[in-house]
């Protein structure tokens, strides 16, 4: 079977089925991709960011509020 094949009948497959699927795809893929390196720039980010938030943690919005303003835009 190709890859091509089994790409198109894995949404035809039932949710335990896809979990089965995952789990073994995970088992082969090894735990590694589960805890990947960051890169210098992502750690930059990273400590960018929650430095600005430790000088004012109510500085952002809440998920919520954050959330219905992208659904506001996207009904425009």
């Amino acid at each position: 079977m190709s890859m091509t094949e089994i790409l198109a009948e894995l949404p035809k497959l039932s949710p335990g089925e896809r979990a089965a699927v995952q789990a073994k795809l995970d088992e082969l893929a090894g735990a590694g991709w589960l805890d990947p390196e960051l890169s210098e720039a992502d750690k930059a980010a990273l400590d960018t960011g929650l430095a600005e938030y430790q000088k004012n943690p109510n500085g952002g919005s809440p998920w919520a509020e954050v959330k219905a303003r992208i659904e506001a835009k996207l009904r425009k």
